[in-house]
């Protein structure tokens, strides 16, 4: 039996600036989700988990906490983009359009810049925007974010270990 190589995720020399990664996955946004994400936060606007009052509001119902969005959309960016990075930060977060409960999120990223590090010669920082966007292609997230990403030959191994019987 032969093992396969799952995907091990980019390293700096993959990135080249002005190529755009559409992200595989969609995800819809709960309820639940938003609920438990706000009060694990310690978010006590009650236009996130209170139905009754975000009723009253202009968009008449519950918007998804943006921090939850943000979160999403780039855990979405991961296996395209930083699965052998580290996150530098976030810059330019911008939020257009709401984000409802119920909503379907997608993403996409393009690089826009890149560099090899002045301190650490076997890593390079690169500099992404993502866009997240609703099932009608309303765009709900975009921010920009640098990595401190891995060259070739330079990636931790992650452990994986072999079935005993």
């Amino acid at each position: 039996m032969a093992i396969k190589q799952g995907w091990q995720g980019r390293v700096y020399e993959d990135f080249e600036v002005g190529d755009v990664y559409p992200h595989p996955l969609g995800r819809t946004v709960t309820q639940n989700d938003n609920i438990w994400f706000s009060l694990l936060t310690m978010n006590t606007n009650p236009i996130h988990f209170d139905s009754a009052y975000s009723a009253q509001t202009e968009w008449g119902t519950p918007l998804v906490n943006s921090a939850f969005t943000l979160s999403l959309v780039m855990g979405m960016s991961v296996s395209d983009i930083s699965q052998n990075a580290v996150n530098l930060g976030w810059d330019e977060i911008r939020l257009p359009n709401p984000l409802y409960e119920g909503d379907t999120v997608y993403a996409q990223s393009e690089v826009l810049e890149k560099r090899e590090s002045n301190s650490r010669p076997h890593q390079g920082l690169v500099t992404i925007r993502t866009t997240g966007m609703n099932q009608d292609g309303l765009v709900v997230i975009t921010f920009k974010r640098t990595i401190l990403v891995y060259k070739r030959g330079y990636v931790p191994q992650a452990h994986r270990p072999t079935p005993k019987q």
